[in-house]
């Protein structure tokens, strides 16, 4: 294979999975880590992709990037659909489980429509109606209205939390870098996220593998806080590893 046809093989593998790793293009090739890393330096000086230790992500890539849920729900729809079929396998009738806002919380809360003795706590406005007409009981946090998200934030979203108490929580994640934490683009986010880790006694990620390796501006909380990761078998090794190292239950759909 020339340079030229590797490296536009390497942005179409960057398109579809959402961030490439160094190690796995070299076995993807069958060349040495040397010149996939050459390769992606080369994309790096052009714009195309963005280099990080280990591997590249989207040039457009940053830890501003607030895609809006539409744009989201179109990415790794069958990953995200096995993740909430396995959350939801966790849930007991008669418990108290709080969702946040995002593409995979929300394939959680379709996946709990059927449950008969059951209370959802939402700051998303889209999850509270996909269970409206069920029999599940819903609580929405109040505040203000992210429009990119579906989302409630803000003063009035956080006191609600505060004076609630859950079983469970799963969080929806835009960047999840094993050494830094779970993190978001927007600030009124976080905060309500971090509040939401507080009141929940068994907190629970769900994101699939496209998300580790990502930070975005706002930490919500550090991986210390989590009990489980729920996520699909595309993680990388390394921090998998590092997740089981640091006591954290780690479930591969």
């Amino acid at each position: 294979m020339l340079n030229e046809e590797r490296r536009r093989a390497i942005l179409d593998l960057l398109s579809r999975q959402g961030r490439v790793l160094v190690a796995e293009l070299s076995r993807h090739f069958e060349t040495s880590q040397v010149t996939i890393r050459k390769d992606l330096e080369v994309l790096h000086a052009h714009g195309l992709v963005h280099r990080t230790h280990g591997g590249a992500l989207p040039a457009r890539e940053s830890a501003l990037e607030d895609p809006t849920l539409r744009e989201k729900e179109k990415l790794h729809r069958q990953e995200k659909m096995r993740i909430a079929q396995t959350a939801a396998s966790k849930v007991r009738e008669g418990q108290v489980v709080i969702l946040d806002s995002g593409t995979t919380t929300t394939a959680v809360a379709r996946a709990l429509r059927n449950f008969q003795n059951l209370t959802i706590i939402t700051n998303a406005v889209n999850i509270a109606a996909e269970l409206a007409g069920t029999a599940v009981e819903v609580i929405l946090t109040g505040g203000t209205l992210r429009q990119n998200s579906f989302s409630l934030v803000g003063p009035i979203a956080e006191e609600t939390l505060r004076r609630l108490s859950a079983d469970l929580l799963f969080l929806g994640v835009d960047g999840f870098d094993t050494h830094f934490g779970l993190s978001t683009p927007n600030l009124l986010e976080a905060k309500v996220n971090r509040v939401m880790v507080e009141v929940a006694k068994r907190s629970v990620a769900v994101c699939d593998s496209s998300k580790f390796g990502r930070r975005s501006l706002s930490l919500i909380a550090p991986p210390s806080a989590l009990k489980e990761v729920i996520t699909d078998r595309g993680i990388p090794k390394s921090d998998a590893r590092a997740l089981k190292q640091a006591g954290i239950e780690v479930t591969l759909v």
